[in-house]
């Protein structure tokens, strides 16, 4: 029989199949002074990795969810989900192999789940693991990220490429958002069933979720903004989650200034796959 973490019944249609929404696969890249029909408050994911710094506005990856990259000679997948406001990047690599992924169609926890074209798995987004197919259980490793406006972005690396609208498909990349208001990629309206909600907070709340050990804890982007540094005792580690001014973003890392990948989502997404996920919240003074 097939090998599944997750039952196939649990993927739900999301509309179009199997790359209706088609993965960007040879990415073209602008310098910083040229995209000019980028805004300043145009929210995009930002990536350095081993220096070089890029930048995938919202406004290309809503329509294509996937962009299979190469930095450096190696292979980064560079994913987006709408619906739950993730900008993930990891190493795509299976048995350290590049592998392509593309858009499945289909939905976990309203969320993408990505499908690799060499053993046809499926990978939720958010897990960064095959849950279905051949490649169960295997999984591929996370890059930090930030999710940004492009005016921070472009301040604080300004020798940064930008994903050029080049894609090599006919769309309108002009800010439209198709699940919710003209430039705003934070509002969204449309949600698929959940496997577990969880009212702690308000479903379209930001958070940074981060995994430690084996555990799950988030930590409201609204509460770091106030606090700036949060140093927290977490999975058995001391941790410290830094919220960067300039960028807007946070990061974390061990004691041992070891960087923890730190994701940025809607509440309802982290909590639909992290049931048990611990929720920072502020000490009283």
């Amino acid at each position: 029989g097939t090998k599944y973490i997750i039952h196939p019944n649990k993927f739900l249609s999301g509309g179009p199949g199997k790359d209706g929404i088609p993965s960007i696969d040879n990415p073209k890249f602008i310098p910083a002074g040229k995209a000019d029909w980028l805004s300043n408050e145009e929210l995009g994911l930002g990536i350095v990795y081993k220096n070089e710094a890029k930048f995938y506005p919202f406004r290309i990856l809503v329509y294509h969810e996937i962009v299979n990259d190469f930095v450096h000679n190696d292979p980064i997948l560079v994913t987006y989900c709408p619906l739950c406001f993730t900008g993930i990047a990891f190493i795509r690599e299976i048995d350290n192999r590049p592998v392509e992924y593309g858009v499945s169609g289909k939905l976990y926890n309203s969320e993408l789940v990505m499908y690799d074209r060499k053993t046809d798995s499926y990978w939720p987004q958010t897990l960064g693991k095959a849950v279905l197919g051949p490649s169960t259980g295997k999984t591929i490793k996370k890059i930090p990220t930030d999710t940004v406006k492009w005016g921070d972005w472009k301040k604080v690396h300004s020798n940064t490429k930008v994903l050029s609208r080049d894609t090599g498909f006919i769309r309108n990349y002009d800010g439209s958002n198709p699940y919710g208001k003209k430039g705003d990629f934070t509002d969204i309206n449309l949600q698929f069933p959940l496997e577990n909600k969880d009212s702690r907070l308000n479903a379209y709340e930001i958070v940074y979720g981060i995994e430690m050990n084996g555990k799950f804890k988030a930590y409201k982007k609204s509460d770091l903004e106030k606090q700036i540094k949060i140093e927290d005792i977490f999975g058995g580690e001391k941790i410290i989650i830094e919220f960067n001014k300039d960028l807007k973003s946070a990061k974390s890392h061990k004691q041992s200034g070891e960087q923890i990948v730190t994701d940025t989502l809607f509440w309802f997404a982290w909590a639909a796959f992290h049931p048990d996920t611990e929720l920072y919240t502020i000490p009283k003074t």
